[in-house]
């Protein structure tokens, strides 16, 4: 399966709970932290949410 390079480019301090719930799913601790995760509809759809925090890594 593909998989997908996401980097925590925002801190999720002061955002709505929702949103920081999300990063914190992913599996985020730091900011500039690079996580790898499966290429899924879920996982795009969780990082759409956030998507002015992160960044998507080639």
């Amino acid at each position: 399966m593909a998989t997908i390079k996401v980097k925590l480019i925002k801190s999720p301090v002061g955002k709505p709970e929702s949103q920081r719930k999300v990063v914190e799913a992913l599996g985020f601790r730091k900011v500039n932290q690079v996580i790898e995760k499966n290429d899924t509809p879920q996982i795009r759809g969780m990082i759409n949410k956030i998507n002015f925090m992160v960044e998507i890594i080639d």
